[in-house]
């Protein structure tokens, strides 16, 4: 009965484990995976799993069996049979039912696993698990947040496109611009000495989309950031990303609260918003209050069901650089100053508040936002109290300054870290836990064994040359 397979011919079409209690007394075909093998005298039983759930399947001879092992990769065919009722699981969608086996295929083998994938993990090294992610990644806890995660991204976008949102793609390589963090560079082959970037965020051409007439954009995105390693920070993470023409701080703050709101309610109705609408505090308040602008204002903070958004506001316009003895924008340059006196930004910038806002959820900062500044004669005032020089604000913003030229209306968004939501809606202690493929917390892809050397023809090819630090003799 045993056989391994030789063709590609299919005569029964395969089924899922989910579908089999409507399937008794018929024969049926499924595909997947062995997880685990209890021998009962000349009984075997297998728990067999696929994408959907698991099964039991009985075979009537060990002999038949005998050299299958846990995590081989099968199909099985035979009859679906209504297990006796003291014999049913009434944990599993399938335990009312078994399969009496009539053969067995082998489509592949698989070496004894470095680790036990039944179990949530969280007693693994962090190391072993991302070395074998795509072994992790079969583990009931990560399926669970893979679905959820593929789920809620599913909700955003459909809820954001019923309010009359375009969801747009921006380009990946693009230009190098200063927006808190480093960029990660891509050198040209084409051009030698020039270089492209990995974007930060959207930033630049979401503002370009409302001067093309994109009135509502968003676009769930990868960015990129080449910052110094934290435990919960990766190199390249995803936002939702959201920009709006003609609307003022209060209605992004409201979309963003209904979409939110009706995610939590629609896939995790274990979750209890403490207070909604989400309150809105000031920065001032908040700093003075509880020393921190992303504060945890759960009433019980054992409770991880309970969630306490809030929308943090009013923030500062610039804050001062005492190393650089300059002023620099607190979020970004484009965020529009609470003021049309352009002379007060000159001269008072400590006074000046900003349009910027952020949301925090159990004291975490999980998006983040403002009005923009759209026009030149303001923009110039702030690069200016910054300390950038004319000609360095031409050649950094210079293609986003030409096109405020040709009628700009009044816009601002938002954008949201995606992996921090799931990981606190999922009860998570990190970003890495939801993350399909995540980098370690020092930036490194155990997996790929990456970043890694590029062969020296390939460095000729772009038009670079590696220096190595020498190590000082001790």
């Amino acid at each position: 009965m045993l056989s391994y397979l030789k063709d590609s011919l299919y005569f029964m079409q395969r089924i899922l484990t989910i579908e089999t209690p409507k399937k008794v007394g018929e024969k049926v075909k499924l595909a997947g995976w062995i997880q685990t093998r209890r021998n009962h005298g000349k009984l075997v039983f297998l728990d067999f799993r696929d994408r959907a759930g698991i099964v039991q399947i009985v075979f009537k001879s060990s002999k038949e069996v005998e050299p299958v092992r846990p995590e081989w990769v099968v199909e099985i065919e035979g009859e679906v049979k209504e297990r006796p009722e003291n014999m049913r699981n009434p944990e599993l969608s399938t335990g009312s039912v078994e399969i009496a086996a009539s053969k067995l295929t082998v489509l592949s083998q698989a070496k004894t696993l470095p680790f036990d994938i039944e179990k949530d993990g969280y007693d693994i090294s962090e190391e072993k698990r991302l070395q074998y992610r795509y072994l992790d990644l079969r583990r009931p806890r990560m399926q669970r947040n893979l679905k959820m995660r593929n789920l809620s991204l599913q909700y955003m976008r459909e809820t954001l496109l019923k309010e009359g949102f375009t969801e747009v793609e921006t380009p990946v390589i693009s230009k190098s611009t200063p927006e808190g963090a480093r960029d990660y560079l891509i050198p040209s082959r084409l051009y030698p000495g020039k270089f492209y970037a990995l974007p930060q965020s959207p930033q630049q051409y979401k503002q370009l989309l409302q001067v093309a007439g994109v009135e509502r954009y968003f676009q769930i995105v990868r960015c990129f950031r080449d910052e110094d390693p934290r435990a919960d920070r990766q190199p390249e993470f995803t936002q939702l990303d959201i920009e709006m023409s003609f609307a003022d701080q209060e209605e992004i703050l409201q979309l963003l609260e209904r979409l939110y709101t009706g995610l939590i309610r629609e896939l995790f109705p274990e979750k209890k918003i403490q207070e909604n609408p989400f309150p809105r505090l000031s920065y001032k308040e908040v700093m003075e209050k509880y020393q921190s602008d992303k504060p945890d204002l759960r009433k019980d903070k054992n409770n991880p069901d309970e969630l306490a958004f809030a929308f943090v506001v009013d923030f500062p316009m610039f804050e001062w650089k005492e190393q650089e003895k300059r002023w620099d924008a607190v979020h970004h340059p484009f965020t529009r100053p609470q003021t049309e006196d352009i002379e007060e930004i000159r001269k008072h910038p400590e006074r000046i508040l900003a349009f910027q806002y952020d949301l925090v959820l159990n004291g975490y900062e999980i998006a983040g936002g403002s009005l923009r500044t759209y026009r030149p004669d303001m923009l110039q005032a702030v690069f200016e109290t910054m300390g950038n020089e004319t000609k360095d604000v031409k050649e950094k913003f210079g293609h986003l300054l030409e096109a405020f030229e040709y009628g700009v209306p009044p816009h601002g968004g938002i954008a949201s870290g995606v992996d921090r939501l799931f990981a606190i809606l999922l009860n998570e202690p990190n970003i890495r836990e939801v993350i399909p493929f995540p980098k370690t917390g020092d930036a490194q892809d155990l997996m790929m064994n990456s970043p890694s050397e590029v062969s020296p023809e390939q460095l000729k090819e772009l038009h670079l040359e590696v220096t190595k630090k020498k190590l000082k003799k001790k």
